[in-house]
């Protein structure tokens, strides 16, 4: 006769998720122009907000650029500076978008102040942004000391010599390495700011669903990341930065539209429902 010390113990069922329910849409190609298009909407609506959001990048290019040129040592600092702030910023811009789509009032301090109640996700996922940024600089250096064979540039010459033929190689390694920070970083962020403002969701989840997004849709993700990085660069190319004045406000808008396109929730959640407990707009 078996003892009931002798019986097998009961499998172990794991507990149902508590994560939120989601699914990953299947983009079109066509998606990107519509997110942008929407953008423009929300900036022709709110353009007051747009325009304070538009200065606040254009300062920190500018900020940025006056540091390279005079004391480059400190780049890294300042630009770690800029990812601390800037999504903060670009949550400010969600906002605005979230309670035009919910037909709810927006205001520009409402959009200031909304990154309040999600502070604990928010600073972990810029936590990991930052140390992701530092080891990109460390890594550069590393390609720098292995590669550049022309002396370390000046500030004022470093397109020259970077673009010498004599550093081909080190232009090839810096864009695979670069490339790779990058893709890294964009994957990780594409949607999960705005999901954490939308549905307060900790930021694992928030960056392992913004993974999946960029995974289940790489042609368009890649596709969207080549718009953002075109209008980026044409922005900073005029004269004081001033086209950061419209392109800024411009992706943070199409980002929320982005974000909104690509991750569906269950029907009878609707992005309003959020709204109910989030603070009135000042």
């Amino acid at each position: 006769m078996t003892s009931p010390l002798d019986a097998e113990p009961a499998p172990y069922i794991p507990p149902p998720s508590e994560a939120p329910r989601k699914s990953v849409a299947t983009l079109a190609w066509g998606a990107p122009l519509q997110w942008l298009l929407r953008g423009l909407q929300d900036m022709q609506a709110h353009p007051g907000i747009a325009l304070f959001y538009g200065v606040a990048f254009t300062t920190m290019a500018l900020v940025l650029g006056a540091v390279f040129r005079s004391s480059p040592e400190y780049t890294m600092t300042i630009a770690s500076g800029c990812l601390l702030v800037g999504p903060f910023l670009a949550m400010g811009l969600y906002e605005v978008s979230r309670r035009r789509e919910a037909g709810t009032p927006a205001s520009l301090g409402g959009s200031i102040t909304c990154w309040d109640q999600h502070l604990g996700s928010m600073a972990m996922l810029v936590l990991v942004l930052i140390v992701l940024e530092l080891l990109w600089g460390r890594a550069s250096l590393v390609v720098f000391a292995v590669f550049f064979n022309t002396g370390m540039p000046s500030t004022t010459g470093v397109v020259q010599a970077v673009f010498n033929p004599d550093n081909l190689e080190f232009v090839m390694a810096y864009g695979v390495v670069g490339g790779g920070f990058a893709l890294l970083v964009f994957a990780l962020s594409v949607v999960s700011i705005p999901m954490i403002l939308d549905r307060d969701t900790d930021a694992v989840f928030a960056a392992i669903t913004s993974i999946e997004v960029f995974l289940c849709n790489l042609g368009v993700m890649l596709w969207w990341g080549a718009l953002l990085s075109g209008l980026l660069v044409g922005a900073l190319m005029v004269p004081w930065h001033a086209g950061l004045l419209v392109v800024g406000p411009l992706l943070g808008h199409a980002t929320w539209h982005a974000y909104r396109a690509s991750v569906q929730w269950p029907g009878q959640e609707s992005p309003s429902d959020s709204l109910e407990n989030s603070s009135p707009p000042a």
